[in-house]
């Protein structure tokens, strides 16, 4: 200020000086005037500088001015520079924030004041059908299109949240989303999308299982109490009292495969995997497996079955003994049970071309059509109830055999072709195989 003052005034000495050279009062006070002028303007293009300049905001190129217009150029220079790192680390930290949210598993949709979309991150996008980048500034209600979403979204109350139907793998199978809205700012909302689609499988598998468990736990109680019933209240001969008990003992038997093969699965389910420090014998598990089918064929089938063991070298597995074994018992026993009497099954240890190994039983019986083939494994899926009742199954076999291949790292494989048989596979990584020297 003290700098501008004495700029004035010299000005306007020098212009009054000049003015005295004429040897006029007059004269001097024009000069005075037009020194005070010329400084005006002189400042006010240092003031046109400085306006300029802050219009840009560039801090590399700073006006260079003197007096107090430079030291207020300097001075707006340093505080825009504290403003643009403020900026710069707010940006980093709304980056960041974002970028978690990309990540969150759990859908995020920011919707302004009238519900169109402001940002959506990738899940929210993948549930819904979503292009995170072109439906931006849509309104979600025309992309969203379930009644019961528009309903809950006009609504003035969100404590609630709603299911409606997402973008399932097949369009015949939805995923099931749950939504949660809720409001901040100035009507502004932030919508959460949660995919629970794994979560009501679940829960539909286990009332299923609790109902199917009841259910074949129910016939045979059914069978045993009316027959204990009919022995305790009518007298019966000793041929009608060793037929009812021998029903009554199969009935008793089929409850305790269902017990035994329920405990099985429950301790497959909870158990760690099998390590590869147990080497087994292919021929060795071979045999027991191969005797308790021809024992189960000369009982349920007339004729038998006939049954072949397909040789190879023989080579080890790495694994549990009693898990395989129950496994190979299991898709040896179902192919006895739905293979008519007198038809064939051949079954054994091969390796494969990848250096693998499988186990596999092949069949000559009825077939499989395609559309079973995918629910084969779950438990107390049956394509024919009357057939596996008859034969004594529980429904259960494919899925501990499953869950067996599964914790081998392995996998169950299946073919079938409707009248021509089936052939069913466990297949064993490279890493689980070993061959054997030659002595």
């Amino acid at each position: 200020m003290t700098r501008r003052l004495i700029e004035l005034l010299l000005l306007v000495a020098l212009a009054s000086a000049w003015g005295l050279t004429h040897a006029s009062a007059g004269w001097a006070v024009a000069g005075a005037l037009l020194g005070a002028v010329l400084w005006s303007l002189l400042d006010g293009i240092r003031a046109r500088r400085l306006l300029r300049w802050l219009d840009t905001a560039d801090t590399s190129k700073t006006p260079e001015l003197s007096g107090m217009w430079g030291e207020l150029s300097d001075r707006s220079r340093k505080v825009i520079k504290k403003l643009e790192r403020k900026t710069q680390s707010s940006n980093a930290r709304l980056d960041n924030f974002l970028a978690a949210i990309q990540e969150s598993p759990n859908g995020v949709i920011l919707l302004d004041g009238a519900g169109r979309i402001e940002w959506v991150n990738l899940t929210a996008a993948h549930q819904l059908g979503f292009d995170p980048q072109k439906d931006v500034g849509q309104y979600i209600q025309n992309l969203v299109r379930s009644p019961a979403f528009k309903t809950y979204l006009l609504g003035d109350d969100f404590n609630g949240e709603i299911l409606i139907g997402g973008i399932g793998v097949r369009p015949s199978q939805p995923s099931k989303i749950l939504v949660k809205i809720h409001p901040y700012g100035k009507k502004r909302k932030l919508m959460l999308t949660r995919d629970v689609t794994a979560v009501e499988l679940a829960d539909t598998m286990r009332r299923d299982f609790v109902a199917n468990v009841s259910h074949e736990i129910r016939t045979p109680l059914t069978v045993l109490s009316g027959f204990v019933e009919t022995m305790q209240n009518i007298p019966v001969s000793a041929a009608e009292r060793a037929t009812y008990l021998n029903l009554m003992s199969q009935q008793a038997q089929r409850m305790q495969m269902l017990v035994s093969d329920l405990l099985t699965l429950s301790r497959l389910e909870g158990s760690p995997a099998p390590g590869q420090g147990d080497w087994l014998n292919t021929n060795e598990l071979m045999l027991p497996a191969l005797q308790e089918t021809r024992a189960l064929s000369t009982v349920i089938a007339q004729p038998p079955h006939e049954i072949t063991e397909v040789t190879q070298t023989a080579f080890c597995v790495s694994g549990n003994k009693s898990e395989l074994h129950s496994a190979m018992s299991n898709l040896l026993s179902n192919a006895v049970r739905y293979t008519p009497g007198g038809g064939s099954i051949r079954s054994g240890w091969r390796l494969r071309a990848d250096g693998g190994a499988e186990f596999f039983v092949e069949d000559s019986g009825p077939g499989i059509a395609a559309e079973h083939l995918p629910r084969l494994t779950e438990r107390f899926y049956r394509i024919d109830r009357s057939r596996s009742r008859e034969t004594g199954g529980t429904g259960l076999g494919l899925a501990i055999v499953k869950h067996v291949a599964q914790r081998h790292g392995g996998q169950l494989e299946v073919k079938s072709t409707v009248g021509k048989g089936s052939t069913f596979s466990i297949a064993l990584p490279p890493s689980r195989v070993q061959q054997i020297s030659p002595a």
